[in-house]
């Protein structure tokens, strides 16, 4: 027998097939290959790699190879997510109760692109593929929607259910703490930017029932009523008789507690109550604020079918929702929202909403956009968060309390840039005979 020699080709030999593996690329390279020009903000890694201004007042720094297993197994939203709310990206130059600036910074002066297929393969080949493999998400992350089937039909009664006690069954005493003393998760109403959130508030409320026309007497009934704002001032100040449902245990708790404490038990009440099961009474008027967002576009003819079918012939319903600014996007909200803040959340565009409302046999009677005032509640919110971020931290844990700076942030900064907006829609359950409570002209100050 003759043994020839052979050239070796394992790893180890030269020559061999690792050998001509690429070089391991510096995170500054990957940040170079998917953008554009020079990035704003200053990047930096654990590798000692940087890519942009070194003067820069805002920083990111990718702390950990699963920091960047992150980012590439996840690009866009989600995968900075995860990175940030385990402290595998670190932001400089900014408080994490308020990142505001460096996602407005990101958002106007980093821009992303597809690598060329040659690129993406050389790069995926330096990096070794083990590196693109998402690592696990970090708790305060919900499952995906394909596995949020094993709790139900979309936006059947179950899943709802616990897509609201993953938004809103935080912590009351964290709410406490961002939200302000009115406990009000809703867009507020300013008459001038140097209103406190707590005065622009009571200025949203006020606005509602007068647009509802509210006087004292009337009952009302306010469908999704988180901690019960709209119920007790309707009972205090209108003397009004007011009943909240809500999907939330602790906001019901919440509410009735507070409802007591204040002497309004003669009038207000909250229940914990799926507002397809609130009482077939009817109503002079309902408020929805901030309830649509979570029922689902498909579901739109059943929700205002269940809220004509509590009003009485004449009344009104005010309807205060966020909104697409067109209809080009999806309902359906991007990965991080999806997974981190509103679980199964759709948002229509204001037009698909007034339709809806028509169709649902109402008369819309007005509409008023109040986009640049959620962004001005989402700025004092996240104040409030920085004012009391060791508490809040204390309270739901630093991932959490960081999901909470980074949405709120971020939804801000999408107000500002229209890329979402907040609609007020007033209607009427106006007979067949074409008869409603409506008057010539509004009856309120806009």
């Amino acid at each position: 027998m003759t043994i020839t020699n052979r050239p070796r080709t394992d790893s180890t030999a030269p020559g061999g097939l690792l050998s001509r593996r690429p070089p391991v690329p510096k995170v500054a390279d990957i940040v170079r290959a998917v953008t554009t020009g020079e990035p704003a903000v200053r990047i930096t890694a654990y590798d000692d790699s940087a890519v942009g201004p070194s003067d820069s007042p805002i920083e990111l720094h990718i702390a950990s190879e699963r920091g960047l297993s992150y980012l590439l197994s996840a690009p866009g939203d989600l995968g900075m997510a995860r990175a940030y709310v385990t402290g595998d990206l670190e932001v400089r130059g900014v408080h994490a109760g308020d990142p505001y600036e460096v996602l407005r910074a990101i958002a106007t002066g980093v821009h992303l692109r597809m690598p060329g297929a040659g690129e993406a393969l050389r790069l995926a080949r330096g990096l070794g593929w083990e590196r693109l493999r998402p690592p696990p998400p970090p708790p305060q992350e919900a499952v995906p929607a394909w596995r949020r089937t094993l709790q139900g039909l979309r936006h059947g009664r179950g899943r709802d259910a616990e897509a609201i006690h993953h938004h809103y069954d935080v912590s009351n005493a964290f709410y406490e703490k961002v939200l302000g003393p009115s406990m009000t998760y809703t867009c507020a109403v300013f008459h001038s930017p140097s209103d406190t959130l707590e005065q622009a508030q009571a200025n949203k409320y006020d606005l509602v029932a007068g647009k509802l026309a509210l006087k004292a007497g009337d009952r009302l009934l306010d469908v999704g009523c988180g901690w019960g704002g709209m119920v007790r001032h309707a009972a205090r100040e209108y003397g009004v008789r007011a009943l909240g449902v809500t999907l939330s245990r602790e906001q019901a708790a919440w509410a009735q507690a507070a409802i007591e404490r204040e002497g309004l038990g003669h009038l207000a009440e909250v229940r914990y109550l799926d507002y397809r099961d609130a009482p077939l009474e009817q109503f002079d008027a309902i408020s929805s604020i901030g309830l649509t967002e979570h029922i689902g576009v498909r579901n739109y003819p059943r929700y205002f079918g269940a809220l004509r079918d509590r009003l009485k012939p004449g009344g009104r319903l005010l309807n205060h929702c966020i909104t697409r600014a067109d209809n080009r996007a999806s309902h359906k909200p991007g990965a991080f929202i999806d997974r981190y803040v509103f679980p199964d959340g759709e948002l229509a565009s204001p037009g698909r909403l007034v339709s809806a409302v028509h169709d649902g046999a109402f008369e819309v009677q007005h509409e008023e956009n109040l986009r640049l005032h959620y962004a001005l509640t989402l700025a004092g919110w996240n104040r409030n968060l920085v004012e009391h971020w060791d508490a809040c931290v204390d309270e739901v844990g630093l991932g959490t309390a960081r999901v909470w700076g980074l949405y709120m942030a971020g939804s801000r900064l999408a107000f500002e840039r229209n890329e979402i907006q907040l609609h007020q829609i007033v209607a009427t359950k106006t007979t067949r005979d074409g008869v409603s409570s409506y008057p010539l002209r509004p009856d309120w100050t806009p």
